[in-house]
C-alpha cells in the first residue's frame, strides 16, 4: 500500500500493485486494443477467451507550474496475441518536444520508440534497475516479453500530454514478436504479408 504526501509527494509503494492515494488509476483490457494487433485472426480468438487486463497505470499529475514534473506507475502483464506479445497503446506526447524518462522496476521487456519525422525505429531494453531516455517528438509503446508483470515508472514534464490518436490511426510501423522463443522486431507490412500467405 502506498503512503504519499501530496504536497511534497513522498512515496513508498509496492511495485507489484502501486495502489497509489490520489493517483489517476486507468486500466486497458484486450478489448480496449482493438486494431492494434496486427493478427485480426489471433485478436479475436483471445477475446473469445476472455477479456484480461492487459496493463493498469496509476498517474500522479497533479503539478502544473512551470518546470514542474509528473509521473506515473505502469504494470503490464504478460501474454502474447498471436506471436505479439502484450503491449500498451503507445503515445506521443501532446507537446511534441516533451522528453521522458522510465525507470524498470521488475520483469522483462522492452521499450519500442519511433521518430516522428523520420519513422526510424529502435528496440531499448527495459528491466530491473534500467532506464530509458525517450526523446521528444518520439512515439513510445512498453512491451512484456517475459513471464511475470512488467513494472516501471515513468517521468514527464507536466504539460507533456499525451496523444493517443495518432497511434490508433496509424500504429507503429514496426512488431515485435515471438520467433524461435525469442523477441524478434520486424516490419509491420512484412509480417501482415506472412499473415496473408498463411507463413508467420
Amino acid at each position: 500500500m502506498a503512503v504519499v504526501n501530496l504536497n511534497f509527494s513522498s512515496i513508498q509503494f509496492d511495485p507489484q500493485h502501486p495502489h497509489i492515494e490520489g493517483a489517476v488509476f486507468s486500466e486497458r483490457r484486450l478489448s480496449d486494443l482493438s486494431g492494434y494487433f496486427a493478427d485480426e485472426d489471433a485478436y479475436r480468438r483471445c477475446l473469445q477467451d476472455g477479456n484480461p487486463v492487459l496493463y493498469r497505470v496509476y498517474s500522479l499529475e497533479q503539478w502544473t507550474g512551470e518546470g514542474d514534473l509528473a509521473y506515473g506507475f505502469g504494470v503490464l502483464m504478460p501474454g502474447k496475441v498471436g506471436r505479439e506479445y502484450f503491449f500498451t497503446k503507445g503515445h506521443y506526447h501532446a507537446w511534441r518536444p516533451a522528453a521522458e524518462v522510465y525507470i524498470g522496476l521488475s520483469g522483462s521487456g522492452f521499450m519500442l520508440l519511433e521518430d516522428e519525422t523520420t519513422h526510424e525505429s529502435r528496440l531499448l531494453s527495459l528491466t530491473a534497475n534500467s532506464v530509458v531516455y525517450v526523446p521528444g517528438c518520439t512515439a513510445h509503446r512498453t512491451i512484456n516479453v517475459g513471464s511475470t508483470p512488467l513494472t516501471y515508472i515513468g517521468v514527464y514534464p507536466a504539460r507533456a500530454g499525451h496523444d493517443y490518436g495518432s497511434i490508433e490511426r496509424d500504429n507503429f510501423r514496426k512488431v515485435l514478436i515471438e520467433l524461435n522463443g525469442e523477441p524478434h522486431l520486424m516490419d509491420r507490412s512484412a509480417y501482415l504479408h506472412q499473415l496473408q500467405k498463411g507463413t508467420a
